[in-house]
């Protein structure tokens, strides 16, 4: 205990100068607390086809907006997700959902709090997260939409410097809200496979007791880093880290064109490192990533995506992305990515495409149809040489 004690020490000694990346945004990225209170993915000018539901239900929006001028922004949303595939084996469908409230306070000038807690359930026998798994290939079909049931995912303290030169975060930690970024990451919103969110290779680990934060080098370089719980269990939240000395390890060196677009022209290396746990049969697990992203004339973003990793906790040992992200009109969004993907116990390359379109009905009501299409699928159970997934993906904000 006392050595994790002079690690978190020596961490935020050296790194308290160089915790945050945007003035404006902090540590958040598209898929964080802050991303989701934003209309249209933080980007200037959101048009939208409606104003539902503030129309149907005007009084309780005007009620969020007087909170909102004291410092205390919150939605209420629901996400749902079905996915059909013509897997040979497994259910060959899937459904879930997932219902969070989530909001921050901005305590002062320079702090505040964060939180978001939510219930993430299936409709069936299986979520949407395993339905490529349960059909033979080694895939996470359906990021985030799991049977975990109700988990705190963010409660964490954010202080930032006057002029915008670091941040700093403590507390309980999401740290693919940070690790990692690209402007297309966020299941809730862009892809839906992992392959195109959080680099599959990096062993990330669930939602727990962490610290995290960044420093502005210039007006273009950043750095950002991050120690967090490796054995955390975000449906029962607990000090153990303290006992038991497990982390997850993450340190990112990147350029922008600017801070304020600090995930939309983004280039970056990431390294990290997570403990092994004999308790959960974990082994130790660190790699490296690369990610290149730009956005071109404010509507197409453009990405290229790599990591490899030394050990067997992450998804993949290997991983070479690549596409582009539309946003257009109304705020609509679209997306093509194709991956490359190398597990840790075969030398056989798995190749996965997905493209999606989200409508953006209104800030409070988007729909998503997505298409998954995975060849070679890499688990011993599969019968099929390709496996083609359809989706439908829902998200209805109050």
């Amino acid at each position: 205990m006392r050595s994790l004690f002079t690690l978190l020490a020596g961490i935020v000694t050296l790194w308290s100068p160089i915790w945050a990346v945007a003035q404006t945004q902090g540590l958040s990225g598209p898929s964080s607390v802050a991303a989701d209170l934003m209309p249209g993915d933080g980007l200037t000018d959101p048009q939208f086809r409606s104003d539902f539901p503030r129309n149907v239900a005007p009084q309780w929006f005007a009620w969020k907006d007087g909170l909102a001028e004291q410092g205390v922004k919150f939605n209420f949303d629901y996400l749902s997700l079905g996915q059909w595939s013509d897997a040979s084996v497994g259910a060959g469908e899937a459904g879930g959902g997932i219902a969070r409230i989530y909001g921050s306070w901005q305590a002062t000038d320079r702090g505040s709090l964060t939180f978001k807690v939510e219930n993430r359930h299936s409709y069936g026998s299986v979520a949407p997260q395993f339905l490529g798994l349960d059909g033979g290939a080694l895939s996470i079909t359906g990021t985030a939409f799991n049977d975990n049931g109700t988990m705190l995912t963010n409660l964490f303290w954010t202080q930032r410097a006057a002029n915008g030169a670091w941040t700093l975060q403590f507390g309980h930690l999401d740290v693919t809200d940070f690790v990692d970024l690209y402007g297309a990451v966020s299941p809730y919103s862009g892809f839906q496979n992992l392959a195109f969110n959080t680099n599959p290779t990096i062993n990330t680990p669930n939602q727990g007791l962490g610290i995290a934060g960044g420093l502005r080098l210039s007006d273009n370089f950043y750095m950002v880093g991050s120690l967090a719980d490796a054995d955390a269990d975000p449906t029962s939240p607990d000090f153990d880290v303290f006992d038991n000395g497990n982390l997850f390890k993450s340190l990112e060196i990147g350029y922008t064109s600017g801070m304020d677009r600090i995930y939309f022209d983004n280039v970056h290396i990431t390294l990290w490192h997570a403990d092994g746990s004999a308790a959960l049969g974990r082994a130790e697990d660190w790699g490296g990533a690369f990610s290149a992203a730009w956005f071109v004339n404010n509507k197409w973003l453009p990405f290229v995506r790599a990591g490899v990793s030394q050990g067997t906790a992450a998804l993949y040992k290997k991983s070479v992305s690549a596409g582009v992200a539309y946003y257009g009109r109304n705020t609509d969004a679209a997306g093509f990515g194709l991956n490359w993907a190398e597990a840790a116990e075969s030398s056989a390359g798995q190749i996965t495409a997905e493209a999606f379109y989200r409508f953006s009905i209104s800030p409070g009501l988007q729909i998503t149809p997505s298409i998954q299409v995975i060849s070679n699928p890499l688990l011993p159970g599969a019968t099929d040489d390709v496996i083609t997934l359809f989706g439908l993906r829902t998200r209805l904000v109050f």
